[in-house]
């Protein structure tokens, strides 16, 4: 509907699978799906329920009628209800015994962590996606001189490959918050309103390895090795801090990259994909304005500042269990996940066809080159007998005046000034035989290359999906 709100993660950025993970169908046929496998397996463990009554609950988990929800839902002023009543019209032999011995959490919680566990998989292959890129990028660029930045001034040359890792290295970090984020979502389990399991206990006449059993059976019926250990009415709401703080993540590190990306592309050394009938301005028709990297850091903002509201949310639980969580939650982990997604999707679109001016690259270092390559000049002119203190004077007094010289748009002329200085010993032929790029990057291709060995076993990982964003 074009005269009602949508989220525009919806509506724009957000990938079909993020919006199909989230949607009502996912989540209140998730719904279902519990409270089947709740009877299904206190049939098993000997409670008065019917093989007839479990496939009935099987065979209605999809044809929810959302009237029928809203309608009840309006009436007794409970999601949970309502859609038991749904449930129960569906499959009216099974509506006696739907939600025996639960509680609300059961089905809203589980869910909740069902959905963030399969969201978590789903960014992890996207994060290996952009590190693909990336590995690919740093191999080819490893031994690519190019002029090294600090505080965004020009300092001593690194290669584009190894800038690369840097943007590699914190994306690692943040595939080992996400695994550790995946290990510690549990399965809630069916405990009862306090986490006491009271009312199985009733059910089972006093039999408590039933209840574990069970417990066992529904987390392993939904992937799960095992439930938390405690819990009052809810899962540990630290388990949204966690998943969020991994979402964070994320954002900063592709912000980051996004930001480098930017500053590059402003001197043409990098660009990001610019489409043949794209339009980088409505008024300047030559622009190719790195709007893919801009809405990266723009989204990575929303996601970071998202992240708040779960340890707000964590700090103040009550007791056993507390409302004021559920409209919180119900807007910033999905939104969260989707923002996440749609960061995911742009960085691995860039990344995937980032664009190397290497001319470019090649003449900014160059005119900077002399510059960083004075303390090699100076300790071969001591070589050949000068005095270092008069020497490196020289090379003072002459940077001074070539930087003056190039704010008046000049180009530098340093080696130049060096050679007439008759007390320098060396020809400006024999300096420019000391300005190979590659005499100064160091280890760069080397740690590059290191690097990439440590990650590419991660990188086996890649799973197939996750669409390319059109954009």
């Amino acid at each position: 509907m074009t005269d009602r709100y949508e989220s525009p993660l919806a509506s724009r950025y957000a990938s079909d699978y993020m919006l199909a993970l989230f949607s009502a169908d996912s989540r209140y046929q998730t719904w279902r799906k519990l409270w089947a496998a709740l009877a299904r397996e206190e049939m098993a463990l000997g409670l008065p329920i019917t093989a007839e009554q479990v496939e009935a609950l099987e065979a209605h988990i999809s044809d929810i009628d959302y009237a029928c929800v809203r309608a009840r839902e309006k009436e007794v002023r409970h999601d949970v209800m309502a859609h038991v009543y749904a449930y129960g019209k569906a499959a009216p032999i099974a509506a006696g015994i739907i939600h025996l011995g639960a509680t609300s959490c059961y089905v809203t919680d589980n869910a909740d962590l069902i959905l963030y566990r399969d969201g978590l998989r789903y960014l992890r292959g996207e994060l290996l996606g952009v590190l693909a890129n990336l590995a690919d990028f740093a191999d080819k660029y490893k031994s690519t001189a190019t002029l090294g930045y600090t505080h965004y001034q020009p300092a001593q040359p690194v290669t584009l490959g190894k800038r690369a890792t840097l943007w590699m290295q914190d994306l690692v970090s943040d595939l080992a918050e996400i695994d550790f984020a995946l290990e510690n979502v549990l399965f809630l389990g069916c405990r009862g309103t306090t986490g006491t399991e009271a009312s199985f206990l009733e059910l089972f006449d006093g039999d408590e390895t039933k209840i574990d059993e069970m417990n066992r059976r529904l987390a392993a019926d939904f992937g799960f090795e095992r439930c938390y250990a405690v819990c009052g009415q809810t899962y540990p709401r630290k388990v949204d801090s966690r998943i969020l703080n991994a979402l964070s993540a994320i954002a900063q590190s592709l912000s980051r990259m996004a930001n480098d990306i930017r500053l590059l592309q402003h001197d043409r050394q990098l660009e990001e994909p610019f489409e043949e009938q794209q339009i980088g301005s409505s008024a300047m028709a030559y622009k190719r304005n790195p709007m893919r990297c801009e809405r990266i850091c723009s989204l990575a903002r929303y996601l970071m500042a998202d992240a708040l509201n779960a340890p707000m949310t964590a700090a103040v639980q009550w007791l056993e269990r507390t409302l004021d969580d559920s409209a919180n939650r119900r807007i910033s982990l999905p939104e969260g996940f989707l923002c996440a997604d749609a960061i995911l999707r742009l960085a691995k679109n860039v990344t995937k066809g980032l664009r190397v001016n290497e001319k470019v690259v090649a003449r900014t270092l160059r005119e900077y080159l002399p510059f960083i390559a004075t303390e090699n000049l100076l300790m071969e002119a001591v070589k050949r007998g000068g005095d270092r203190q008069v020497l490196h004077e020289i090379i003072r007094r002459s940077s001074m005046e070539a930087t003056a010289r190039m704010k008046e748009g000049e180009p530098c002329d340093l080696l130049e000034r060096l050679a007439a200085e008759k007390s320098f010993g060396l020809t400006a032929a024999e300096m420019e035989a000391l300005l190979d790029p590659q005499k100064y990057i160091g280890r760069c291709a080397a740690q590059a290359e290191a690097f990439l060995a440590e990650v590419r076993p991660l990188l086996k990982d890649i799973r197939a999906g996750g669409a390319e964003i059109g954009l």
